[in-house]
């Protein structure tokens, strides 16, 4: 049987969730009452993320340390958008899942450090992509406990600015790393 690389797919729909997730705290910061909008999409993404991150988390099909690295976390980002698309359906508060996001964040900046420091792992251009996918990953996920901060405070909409700025960078890391895959996949596919 032939070996099929998912990781393209689920590292664009990484990208797309981390700009939903953008979007949200732009929203908020420019005080629209549209977040219902993004029910759907994030409902939609975090099947996707979960079911995919399970599969990857269970299965092990890449080779080595890549399932660890990229299986878990998205299978834990799945729930998390689940959870929030389920709770703006309800009109519920989903802060509280930014406890979620920061243990989240904890377990992708040991990642971050493992792509640094484990020699091999990640070379050349597809390192400094990897880690700076990670480093802003992480860092939006330690950081999100942040949302508990009022968004129509001074601090508060730079705390959000920031988290959107910071998953903006992550959605843009994960995109060109995943459009590259698509175009390494269709060069030799399986």
């Amino acid at each position: 049987m032939a070996f099929v690389d998912s990781l393209a797919v689920m590292l664009l729909a990484a990208g797309a969730s981390a700009a939903i997730i953008a979007l949200y705290f732009i929203m908020v910061v420019r005080q629209k009452k549209s977040i219902q909008s993004l029910a759907v999409p994030m409902l939609m993404l975090g099947i996707f993320d979960a079911v995919s991150g399970f599969v990857m988390s269970f299965t092990w099909p890449l080779p080595g340390a890549y399932n660890i690295l990229f299986g878990d976390p998205i299978l834990f980002l799945g729930i998390i958008m689940v959870s929030a698309a389920i709770m703006i359906f309800k009109n519920m508060d989903f802060k509280v899942l930014s406890g979620l996001g920061f243990l989240l964040g904890i377990y992708i900046l040991i990642e971050a450090f493992g792509i640094i420091s484990i020699p091999g792992l990640e070379t050349g251009l597809d390192k400094v992509l990897a880690v700076g996918f990670y480093v802003f990953a992480g860092l939006s996920g330690l950081l999100s406990p942040m949302v508990y901060l009022n968004p129509k405070t001074q601090g508060g909409k730079y705390a959000y600015c920031l988290l959107a700025a910071l998953l903006i960078l992550t959605a843009l890391a994960a995109l060109v790393i995943g459009y590259g895959a698509v175009y390494s996949h269709l060069l030799a596919p399986p």
